[in-house]
């Protein structure tokens, strides 16, 4: 979920102004009567606005469109041409002009953070496409869009159907490779090379193994003739770009940082974060030093006078009961969803359901992740995918790679109860179809993050001191990716450097360590885990301080996810008011 683009928006935020409208028995004169009609032309305006800014948006990237389960995009990708990329820039600032011509008072209360929501969503694939220039610089900007999977693996529409989606789409990417190909400019970062070479060029295995056994139960011989005639020229393009890449990292570097400048671009325009980097690096230092003295005290009773790392190993060697990390995960979710009902943690809506599965090889660049359902679509199952090991390690790295127990339980948290499914089924129940399509990446990752701790708080494996220790493994991960993000993208940090801190102070193995380490250079924004987790969890003791504490949690949670995803500074003024003069760490 890494460039995870979603949505936006509550229905319970006019509730929370109705105290400030005019009485509806008031008496009115001509004027106001004159005024209001001219503000509900205005309104109307908007919200015509905002639907036809949906539909260009998907015309524009219809691979995000299908994702969302907008199915008659199935099967395009997006302009990656030159001219193409040029002219989604020049759309995005047009838009971005229409939506500040809609003033203050001539909009509603919902309709004024719906639109400061989309001024936000602009600035943000501004930044990543004009500020940052990804689609010239990095391979894996376009590694979500060019990715099938939801053809193979979503049933949305008899296999027959989603066959042809997927015949449509192959024969569209030998273009769409020689686009990006033409776009990247040499020479690219040798992380980036192997991130592109991993997650495009790995698409051929994929495509030739894995694809065909989906479809091969289609009987129609003509849809079968064509499936297979676009998924070789897939899969040539594919190894031929691949080979491409591999040429390239002859002459790779080790450019990939943004600098300062652009990285606190980055947090203001992606996240609505304005904020001195050596304050944020401090507080990074802080929580990490929280975290670490906690997982000193719990290791002094679970391995007595033994280093942390000794005290690590032990608890990462103790896995999950079940013949295979599947098969743990799934107990783990029946369990957690019976826990959070019986501790009433928070509501979780609906009867969908979230399945565990084994994630293919080209997305086995990290541990865990989670595919939900877009808002178009109706009825599907959620997939919570953990990966293998790499086949290519040793075997004690292979068996060091897969977690321990109380780190597989608090991923399980974070990935569906309560993290990112719980949040998704709120989401999804938005009344704006705008705020369900856009979520923030902080919101996103930061909510998930979040409920770890909180979970463990609210008495999951309270007591065990073996879990507690894996729920701080996986708060240092994050801390260590908050303050590598950092280091690496404004203060010279290398890579091996920031392996060795996932290593001694992250606690992780060495396959994870070296995984981590990479992903920072791609994903620089990564730091928002624990930056998100921090915001929510000062805007919860800030706003249950007045509510009854902790007996307000759950009160908490439900208002906090019904605003879907916006950028958090958002949602604490929404919650705190205009009067709020606490600070977002």
């Amino acid at each position: 979920m890494m460039r995870l683009n979603f949505y936006i928006f509550i229905l319970a935020l006019t509730a929370v102004f109705v105290g400030c409208g005019q009485p509806t028995n008031a008496p009115q004169s001509n004027q106001t009567a004159n005024t209001n009609a001219n503000t509900a032309t205005v309104n109307n305006q908007w919200d015509k606005y905002v639907e036809g800014f949906l539909n260009d948006y998907f015309a524009a990237r219809p691979d995000f469109a299908v994702v969302q389960g907008k199915h008659e995009f199935d099967g395009k990708l997006p302009d990656w041409s030159e001219d193409g990329l040029k002219k989604e820039i020049q759309r995005l600032h047009a838009e971005r002009d229409k939506a500040a011509g809609f003033k203050d008072d001539q909009l509603d209360e919902r309709q004024r953070f719906e639109r400061d929501y989309l001024i936000a969503q602009i600035d943000k694939d501004l930044f990543w496409r004009e500020t940052a220039d990804q689609p010239h610089t990095n391979p894996y900007f376009y590694s979500d869009s060019i990715d099938p999977d939801v053809y193979v693996s979503r049933e949305y529409a008899p296999l027959e159907t989603r066959m042809k989606s997927y015949t449509l789409y192959a024969k569209n990417v030998p273009n769409a490779l020689q686009q990006i190909k033409a776009n990247l400019k040499l020479p690219l970062p040798k992380t980036l090379v192997k991130i592109g070479r991993t997650t495009i060029g790995g698409l051929a295995d994929f495509y030739s193994k894995d694809v065909p056994t989906v479809f091969a139960s289609v009987k129609d011989e003509q849809s079968q003739k064509d499936f297979k005639e676009a998924n070789d020229g897939a899969i040539k393009a594919v190894k031929d770009f691949d080979v491409w890449l591999g040429e390239q990292e002859k002459s790779a570097n080790d450019n990939f940082a943004l600098g300062a400048d652009k990285f606190k671009q980055m947090l203001k325009a992606t996240e609505g974060v304005d904020v001195d980097l050596a304050k944020l690096e401090e507080i990074g230092k802080q929580d990490l030093a929280r975290n670490t003295n906690t997982l000193r005290e719990e290791c002094q009773k679970f391995t007595p006078n033994q280093t942390l790392l000794q005290c690590m190993a032990k608890a990462s060697a103790n896995k999950a009961e079940g013949t295979n990390v599947v098969d743990a995960a799934t107990k783990q979710l029946g369990d957690l969803r019976k826990f959070i009902q019986e501790k009433d943690v928070l509501t979780i809506p609906g009867t969908e359901e979230a399945q565990v599965k084994q994630a293919p090889p080209y997305k086995a660049w990290n541990f865990a992740y989670i595919n939900i359902p877009g808002p178009f679509e109706n009825n599907l199952p959620s997939v919570y995918y953990v990966s293998p090991p790499n086949p290519s390690w040793s075997k004690q790295k292979q068996d060091a790679y897969i977690p321990g127990k109380g780190s597989l339980l608090f991923t399980s948290v974070h990935e569906v109860y309560p993290g990112h499914f719980v949040q998704f089924l709120h989401a999804n129940r938005s009344k704006s179809k705008f705020g369900q399509v856009f979520v923030g990446y902080a919101f996103a990752e930061g909510w998930a993050h979040y409920t770890e701790e909180m979970m463990y708080d609210a008495g999951l494996g309270t007591g065990d001191t073996e879990m507690h220790i894996g729920q701080l493994q996986e708060a240092l991960l994050r801390n260590v990716r908050f303050l590598s993000a950092i280091g690496m993208h404004t203060k010279g940090m290398t890579v091996e450097e920031s392996k060795k801190m996932f290593l001694e102070q992250g606690f992780q193995d060495e396959g994870s360590a070296e995984q981590q380490a990479e992903r920072g250079t791609f994903d620089s924004a990564y730091l928002n885990y624990t930056m998100g987790k921090l915001m929510i969890r000062k805007l919860r003791d800030d706003w249950t301080a007045s509510r009854g504490g902790r007996n307000a949690w759950k009160q908490f949670h439900d208002a906090f996810l019904q605003y879907g995803g916006p950028p958090i500074p958002f949602v604490r003024r929404a919650m705190m008011g205009s009067g709020d003069n606490g600070s977002l760490f």
